[in-house]
């Protein structure tokens, strides 16, 4: 049996049945199968979208080699003795984990936050209330902070491709549908995840790993370079290797692995803020219409050279969602974006950030500490600001004009907006370079300056990066990892779990 690939252009609605007879009449066959290996929106011309797909077709009739393997990761089983303790349920520290447990390793994972199901409640109760829970919210607990966005599966890393399917299959093993596997621009939803974090934290546990839910790493007890034990609000675990994946928002642990010893660098990373339209906005502009049949939302992504001192770029658009409420701690305020998978909200929101180098924006080299101390107070800045959780806002032309803020004006945001000079709670560089940013992105797409610009946008990327040797080892210690966004290595699931696997297979491959 032999293979051909072929790529069809087909309407955005297609069918299965189109699909089919369209492969049967370019190739003239009676008899095959086929798979989607990738499939992708082509809107540049508003008179003619369609999807491009590209399918591998197998059949009798077409003479040739047949079609390899696809190659997956191996994950070799023993049992072992060497104990591990993985800190942190996002998609580094939860693929870190499976896989070391799938390899016969005793694996502990334990987060400090909820498990998902207690999470949403209590992030339910905070829109509502507008009352924080420290363990029941959208940076921390089970799944990690992806948990509650888009889920996005795109990733630019290289060198990933084994880990990447790994991943993606075992999404597809608990729930998500298969055209991950091929979507140019794949998503979950945070309706979709929130099933999945459970289905594969059960997997987990079946294999006989051990999860530990609102469970506070403390400290280390490190002997000569060699971690002892974590130790925990729960009590001290002892291991033989410790993996951390904590994320960039949870600066208390950052702040305790540098008491530890371990090294940090300070690194480019970007702040601002979202932008929020009317989806049908967005689809007018990118489709000449309102609605699309057979495609979710328009998405947009918008780069600009600002100023021509700091880039400016939107990032994590997300098209039928809506911004929400994702400080880490009670006495700040910061926002992200959140779709379900069928993207059908009213609103589409983006972050629209600037890059930036500490050490270029304050004039004179910064520590790692120095780094948190600035992020976290501008975090705070702005929940003094709303004295809560408002989210201060104004629309895009009063950003750009620098003029009075007005309102009110239709959001999804849960808590409520604040008016507020955007422009002045941000620093001077970073709000030149986004007000030009604006002004570019308005030309480039019809209808952007009628949105409003709103909150804190400051986890698009970590400001710091951990000195790791290059099996990721913390330098300086033997047994201690550091990985995902909080290493300053990794971000976005795809990365940060390749990251998290990567880890896990060097470990197996030094046992």
């Amino acid at each position: 049996m032999g293979y051909q690939e072929l790529t069809l252009k087909l309407p955005p609605d297609y069918s299965a049945a189109e699909l089919r007879q369209g492969i049967a009449k370019q190739l003239r066959l009676q008899e095959f199968s086929f798979q989607i290996d990738n499939q992708s929106l082509d809107a540049r011309k508003k008179a003619n979208i369609h999807w491009l797909v590209r399918v591998t077709v197998l059949s009798p009739e077409i003479k040739g080699q047949v079609l390899a393997k696809t190659p997956a990761l191996t994950v070799p089983y023993r049992l072992r003795k060497e104990k591990v303790v993985v800190v942190g349920s996002g998609p580094a520290g939860f693929f870190a984990a499976l896989v070391l447990q799938q390899a016969g390793f005793p694996t502990t994972l334990i987060e400090r936050g909820a498990e998902v199901r207690k999470r949403a409640a209590g992030i339910q109760i905070f829109e509502t209330t507008g009352v924080f829970n420290p363990v029941s919210n959208y940076a921390f607990g089970e799944g990690g902070a992806g948990t509650f966005s888009d889920g996005k599966l795109t990733s630019r890393t290289k060198h990933i491709s084994l880990e990447k399917q790994f991943i993606l299959e075992s999404y597809i093993a608990a729930g998500a549908p298969p055209e991950i596997n091929y979507l140019a621009h794949p998503h979950l939803g945070s309706d979709n995840l929130q099933h999945m974090v459970k289905k594969l934290r059960q997997e987990f546990i079946r294999l006989g790993g051990a999860m530990l839910f609102e469970t506070m790493l403390e400290d280390l007890a490190i002997d000569n370079g060699t971690v002892r034990g974590a130790l925990t609000s729960r009590g001290e675990l002892e291991a033989d290797h410790f993996i951390l994946a904590p994320g960039h928002s949870a600066h208390e642990t950052l702040r305790m692995l540098i008491r530890c010893g371990v090294g940090f660098r300070t690194k480019n990373f970007a702040i601002g803020c979202r932008v929020e339209h009317p989806q049908e906005i967005i689809n007018l502009a990118q489709w000449g219409r309102e609605r699309l049949a057979g495609v979710k939302g328009a998405e947009y992504r918008l780069t600009s050279k600002g100023d021509g001192e700091l880039p400016v770029y939107t990032f994590c658009m997300c098209p039928g969602g809506v911004v929400v409420p994702a400080t880490p701690y009670a006495h700040t305020n910061i926002v992200n974006g959140m779709s379900l998978y069928n993207r059908d909200g009213r609103f589409a929101n983006a972050a629209c950030v600037a890059g930036v180098n500490l050490d270029r924006l304050l004039g004179r080299a910064t520590t790692a500490i120095e780094a948190l101390d600035w992020l976290g107070g501008l975090e705070e800045k702005f929940h003094q600001y709303a004295n809560g959780f408002q989210a201060p806002f104004c629309t895009i032309t009063d950003f750009i004009n620098q003029q009075e803020p007005t309102g009110p004006v239709a959001s999804s945001y849960p808590l409520g907006l604040v008016p507020a000079p955007l422009w002045e709670m941000l620093p001077l560089e970073v709000s030149r370079a986004i007000r030009a940013g604006l002004a570019d992105f308005s030309r480039k797409l019809k209808g952007f300056e009628t949105g409003i610009i709103l909150g804190l946008e400051s986890k698009t990327s970590s400001p710091l990066q951990v000195l790791r040797e290059n099996d990721n080892r913390c330098t300086g210690f033997t047994n201690l990892y550091l990985v995902g966004e909080g290493s300053g290595y990794a971000g976005g699931i795809i990365s940060s779990g390749s990251n998290g696997i990567k880890t896990a297979m060097r470990i197996i491959g030094n046992a």
